[in-house]
């Protein structure tokens, strides 16, 4: 399966949503249980519990307008707009 980051450009419907959240979750799952480091990361994925990677994608939704200061795209694509959300959500601190 393919690298969430990898499949992110790909974002513009349900299916490539879906896609993308199922190869998040594989990211996900061998990071799961294993100690963090002394920033407080496993590995790649900065944030660990539900609320931090909740609050990390919240944090990037208000630092960048939901993105969209970032990549005008996602103004009108609202699946990859979603998807960047939870992506955000592993890697924003």
């Amino acid at each position: 399966m393919r690298e969430p980051h990898e499949l992110l450009d790909e974002v513009k419907d349900e299916k490539s949503f879906l896609l993308f959240v199922t190869s998040l979750i594989a990211d996900r799952e061998p990071h799961e249980g294993k100690p963090t480091d002394e920033v407080g990361f496993t590995e790649d994925w900065a944030n660990n519990s539900i609320s931090g990677f909740l609050e990390a994608a919240v944090a990037w939704a208000e630092d960048s307008d939901f993105g969209i200061s970032q990549d005008s795209e996602l103004e009108t694509n609202k699946w990859k707009q979603f998807a960047v959300f939870l992506y955000c959500g592993k890697v924003y601190e």
